[in-house]
């Protein structure tokens, strides 16, 4: 994920400077649980000693280099139990929460500063309730956090979407193709919204607004017939779904720890109402197309110019915080201001796209009014934020 090696950076830095020692937890939540609280133990695969040095070299790339997992400690199956106490947990789910707490106290931990969606900060959210002292920083490709304009990580994904997009339009154009582009967006259709809106699309379907497939055929159509190229593209949103479906569209049936299912799919059975559907708008002929899903590549390699200032910024936000004695926190951005929020509003459901106010549901498009005193992402109403 882009932008998280820069956040680490900041924290770290500022916080050797201050006087903290900085510890890393390592593959995410799983290291807290995976720590054995022996002096003697060898726990270099669950926690690291940070330095200057190490966050430095990190902080200029892409992803993690304390590896992440999707370890939920509330709901563990009883595999992923470490050894050292699979004595004490034999249910088929386990919460494992009171030895979290334990091994915190064993590293020293004073404050806990998670980075992640809302995912990893739901559980940050149940550790804050436990008394750990906690600010946290909003990290998700698809922007969903609620309490916050801007997460780390989706300028990168909205760069990614509008080059990929651009470079895939030589074979949608050179074959006079429709061309479908499946971005990430379980229940957010940002992702989709903002590149369509800088002119990577002519067309998106997005999660909060289901769309009826032969609408969307006839726009595509009709967009392909008026270009000079003879092509249109659509970003498809992971989740979304049509008017007359039953739900998500998933990859396999496989569930994480958080409940979800991997999604992945939806810009196949738009690819295939395409070609079903187009000769009925385009004079009996039909239209091939070109579909490719995004996925990974838009969160691969090293972080835009946002993602390298704003992970800065956030990190010295949670120092400011911690340095003043206030927890319980989501550092944040407000209409282009630099924030936070209580950490509480994490279990309020995901941000979405406000459907009335920023997507015209007719013409599958962002919707175009006035800019004036909305923030640059133009993702919510740019009301104050709570306190």
């Amino acid at each position: 994920m882009p932008g998280l090696n820069p956040a680490i950076r900041a924290v770290t830095i500022r916080a050797l400077r201050e006087g903290y020692r900085v510890i890393g937890i390592r593959r995410g939540w799983a290291g807290l649980v995976d720590i054995v609280p022996d002096p003697d133990a060898d726990n270099r695969e669950n926690a690291e000693l940070l330095t200057e040095g190490v966050v430095n070299r990190a902080g200029r790339t892409g992803g993690t280099f304390l590896h992440t997992s999707r370890t939920r400690p509330s709901a563990l199956p009883r595999s992923l139990v470490p050894p050292h106490l699979s004595d004490r947990y034999t249910d088929d789910i386990n919460d494992v929460t009171s030895d979290v707490l334990k091994n915190l106290e064993f590293l020293g931990i004073d404050y806990l500063v998670p980075i992640g969606g809302d995912d990893t900060l739901s559980y940050a959210e149940r550790l804050h309730r436990e008394g750990v002292p906690v600010v946290a920083i909003p990290k998700t490709m698809d922007n969903d956090v609620p309490g916050t304009d801007y997460c780390i990580g989706f300028s990168t994904c909205v760069t990614r979407t509008i080059e990929l997009t651009h470079r895939l339009r030589t074979t949608a154009g050179s074959h006079e193709r429709f061309l479908v582009l499946e971005v990430f967006g379980r229940y957010a259709g940002f992702s989709a919204l903002l590149p369509t809106m800088a002119g990577a699309a002519d067309r998106c379907v997005i999660p909060e607004h289901p769309f009826e497939m032969e609408h969307l055929v006839e726009l595509l159509t009709y967009d392909r017939n008026r270009h000079p190229s003879r092509y249109s593209v659509v970003l498809v949103s992971e989740g979304a779904t049509t008017a007359d479906d039953d739900g998500l569209t998933f990859r396999t049936d496989e569930v994480d720890q958080y409940g979800h299912r991997k999604l992945g799919g939806i810009g196949d059975k738009v690819s295939r109402g395409l070609k079903e559907l187009a000769p009925r708008y385009n004079q009996g002929r039909g239209i091939n197309v070109v579909n490719q899903r995004l996925g990974y590549l838009v969160r691969s390699g090293d972080p835009d110019a946002m993602d390298s200032i704003v992970p800065m910024a956030f990190g010295n936000l949670a120092l400011d915080l911690i340095g003043q004695g206030t927890t319980g926190r989501l550092v944040s951005v407000h209409g282009g201001t630099y924030d936070s929020v209580p950490l509480e509003l994490i279990s309020t459901g995901a941000k979405t796209v406000a459907v009335e106010r920023f997507y015209n549901s007719d013409r599958l498009r962002p919707r175009y009014t006035s800019f004036e005193q909305l923030p640059v992402f133009i993702m919510t109403s740019g009301q104050a934020a709570p306190r």
